[in-house]
C-alpha cells in the first residue's frame, strides 16, 4: 500500500545491472551495509535485454544454420526439413535468463544486500527518494552512493519505434514469430548480431549503416570479413548510406536512403532501429546531489576510483564512460566498492577486450596496427589462417583468421584481432599477455594443448617471429 517511509544505509547503490549488483556484492563482502535500488529486473540490460538473451538466441540460430548447411557434409541428415521454432527458442531463452537472474538474487542475499524495488532520485548530496511500484515513497539517507543506472536505447527523429512496424532490440529479442523481411537501421554490434540471427533463422535482412563500414570504429579487416560473410548468407549490406525518411504503410515499411547523392527506397515487413545507446542519467536528480554530467553526452565524469566530482558519490558502467561493455562495468563496480571500503584500488587497464557474436565471431583487444603506428610504435602484424589449424578442420570451421600486432623494437604484444570459431574465448589470453607486458616470443613459447583453437595464438606468434610451423615461411619474411 502506498505510503511514506524513511530509512538509512551506509551505501546506496542505484541500479542492479552488471556494475551495480557486482558493486553491492563486493560491498557486502567488505562488511558495508548496502541497499540496492532496482526499478525493473536484477541483472540490468545485459542479463535481461542484451548479452545473455541475444547470445542464447544466436546459439539456437547457429545450431539451426549448421545443421542445414554443414550437416549433410559431415554425416547429419534428416528425412524431413529442419524447423526453426522461434516460440520454443524464446521459451528456452527465458529459462536461461530466469536462472541467471535467480543466481544474481541469491548472490546479493548471501552478501547481505537489501534490495528495494522502484526508482531512486537524489534529493540532496546524502539523500534520495525511492518511488515504489505501488506509488509509495521512501526517503533514503546514505553516507555514500554508487550510481549504476546503465544506458537506454537511442532513437532518431522520424524513425521512432512503435513496437510493431518499427522495433528495437528489445522487441526483436521477444519475437515469437519471424517476419519475412527486416530492415536494420544501424550496423553496429547489436544491428549486426541480431541482423545475422534473423537471417540465420530465415528472414530476408538488409542492413543500412551511415558510416563507411559495418562496426564503425572496429578494425576494418574485421568489418570486411563480417560483410563478406553476411553477403554470402544473402544479407544485403548498404554502408555509407544515410536514412532520409520512413513511410509506414499498411503492408510494409519503406525507407528512403541516400548514397553518394543518389536516393532510393528499401522496403521490408519491419524496421529494426539499432543506432546505439545513451547513458540513463536524465531522471536521477543529479543537480540536487551536486553531481556533474557532460551536457552533450549525458555521461557522468569519474576518476580512476570511479568517484564523481562529489567525493562520496561514485558512478560505474554505461552511465559514466564508454565503452559500454558489461565486463568493464563489472570491474568498475569492484573498484567503486573497494574505494568506498577504504581499500587502495583504481580502475586501470592496458587493453579492453571486445567480442562481436556474429558468424564469424569477431574479437579484438589492444591496438590495431594502424593505431600502434599512429602511437609511435615500430608496429607490424602477422595473420594466421584457421585453414592451417587441425582443430579447425576437425570442427568444420576453417573460415577465418587471427592476427597479432607486435613492436619490432621491444617485441611486446600490442594487440590482437580475429575472426572465426571461438575467437572470443582466445582474446582474454592476449589481454592478460598485454597487461603483464609479455612479448610475442613469450606467447610463442607458451605450450598450447593440441588439438585446440588456442593453438592459433601460438601459431600466429611464431609467424610474427618468422618461425612458422604450420604455414610456409614466405621468402623475405622476418627471420628470428
Amino acid at each position: 500500500m502506498a505510503g511514506t517511509y524513511s530509512r538509512t544505509t551506509t551505501v546506496l547503490v542505484i541500479g542492479g545491472g552488471p556494475g551495480g549488483y557486482v558493486a553491492a556484492i563486493r560491498l557486502g563482502q567488505l562488511g558495508r551495509t548496502t541497499l540496492l535500488v532496482e526499478k525493473d529486473l536484477l541483472g540490468g540490460e545485459c542479463l535481461n535485454r542484451g548479452c545473455i538473451p541475444s547470445k542464447a538466441l544466436i546459439h539456437v540460430a547457429t545450431l539451426y544454420d549448421a545443421l542445414r548447411t554443414e550437416g549433410p557434409e559431415v554425416g547429419l541428415r534428416t528425412t524431413g526439413e529442419w524447423q526453426f521454432d522461434l516460440a520454443a527458442a524464446q521459451r528456452w531463452k527465458e529459462s536461461v535468463v530466469a536462472k541467471e537472474r535467480q543466481g544474481v538474487t541469491s548472490l546479493l542475499k548471501s552478501a547481505g544486500v537489501t534490495v528495494l524495488w522502484g526508482t531512486a532520485r537524489f534529493t540532496g548530496p546524502r539523500s534520495a527518494e525511492l518511488t515504489a511500484p505501488d506509488g509509495g515513497r521512501e526517503r533514503i539517507d546514505f553516507e555514500q552512493a554508487i550510481i549504476a543506472t546503465g544506458a537506454v536505447q537511442s532513437s532518431l527523429r522520424g524513425f521512432e519505434p512503435d513496437g510493431q512496424d518499427v522495433v528495437t532490440a528489445y522487441d526483436v529479442l521477444n519475437w515469437t514469430s519471424l517476419p519475412g523481411s527486416v530492415l536494420v537501421l544501424g550496423g553496429g554490434v547489436s544491428g549486426c548480431e541480431l541482423g545475422e540471427f534473423l537471417a540465420a533463422a530465415g528472414a530476408q535482412v538488409t542492413i543500412v549503416e551511415l558510416m563507411p563500414q559495418l562496426l564503425p570504429g572496429m578494425d576494418p579487416d574485421l568489418a570486411r570479413e563480417l560483410t563478406r560473410r553476411l553477403e554470402a548468407r544473402g544479407v544485403k549490406v548498404h554502408t555509407a548510406t544515410k536514412a532520409i525518411a520512413l513511410d509506414r504503410t499498411a503492408s510494409d515499411v519503406r525507407l528512403t536512403v541516400e548514397k553518394e547523392g543518389t536516393r532510393s527506397e528499401l522496403s521490408a515487413d519491419r524496421l529494426f532501429v539499432s543506432v546505439g545507446k545513451r547513458p540513463a542519467t536524465d531522471e536521477l536528480g543529479l543537480e540536487e546531489a551536486g553531481v556533474l554530467r557532460d551536457a552533450k553526452t549525458g555521461f557522468i565524469p569519474v576518476n580512476d576510483r570511479q568517484a564523481t566530482n562529489v567525493a562520496h558519490i561514485y558512478a560505474v558502467g554505461d552511465c559514466c564512460q564508454p565503452p559500454m561493455l558489461a565486463h568493464k562495468a563489472y570491474r568498475e563496480g569492484v573498484v567503486a566498492a573497494e574505494t568506498v571500503a577504504g581499500l587502495s584500488t583504481r580502475f586501470q587497464f592496458q587493453a579492453m577486450p571486445s567480442v562481436v557474436f556474429t558468424l564469424p565471431e569477431l574479437a579484438t583487444v589492444g591496438l590495431t596496427v594502424a593505431e600502434a603506428l599512429a602511437a609511435g610504435h615500430a608496429a607490424r602484424e602477422a595473420r594466421f589462417p584457421y585453414a592451417a589449424l587441425g582443430r579447425a578442420h576437425a570442427s568444420h570451421g576453417t573460415d577465418g583468421w587471427v592476427k597479432i600486432v607486435g613492436d619490432d623494437n621491444s617485441g611486446a604484444i600490442l594487440g590482437f584481432q580475429g575472426a572465426g570459431t571461438g575467437v572470443g574465448e582466445l582474446v582474454g589470453e592476449v589481454g592478460l599477455a598485454i597487461e603483464m607486458g609479455a612479448t610475442v616470443r613469450d606467447l610463442a613459447l607458451t605450450i598450447h594443448p593440441h588439438p585446440t583453437f588456442s593453438e592459433l595464438l601460438q601459431e600466429v606468434a611464431l609467424l610474427w617471429l618468422g618461425e612458422p610451423m604450420h604455414v610456409a615461411r614466405r621468402v623475405g619474411s622476418r627471420p628470428s
